[in-house]
């Protein structure tokens, strides 16, 4: 599911489209789509890149939030195995 919307949904919001401009005009509209989300993609690593490079410039330990992370992984993962290992039983009997 895209977005929860449905194949018929879809469709008639494809033909709304068809019918608002027409089909000669829906590559330029999906081209001109395609360029702005990949600038604003770029824009977006760019300014990941200028904090990240601007952190470690200051001294800034930027791995921090990676082993925090991890150690947040590692306890949900402790404490989904200890789910489990209860309700296991529980779940067998029915």
């Amino acid at each position: 599911m895209l977005l929860f919307i449905s194949g018929p949904e879809i469709f008639v919001i494809l033909l709304i489209v068809v019918m608002l401009f027409g089909a000669d005009k829906i590559p330029e509209i999906a081209r001109s789509l395609g360029k702005t989300m990949r600038q604003v993609k770029d824009a977006t690593n760019d300014i990941k890149k200028e904090i990240k490079d601007s952190a470690e410039k200051q001294g800034i330990d930027t791995e921090f939030t990676r082993e925090l992370k991890d150690g947040i992984k590692k306890v949900k993962n402790t404490v989904q195995d200890n789910i489990d290992d209860i309700t296991g039983p529980i779940k067998r009997g029915h």
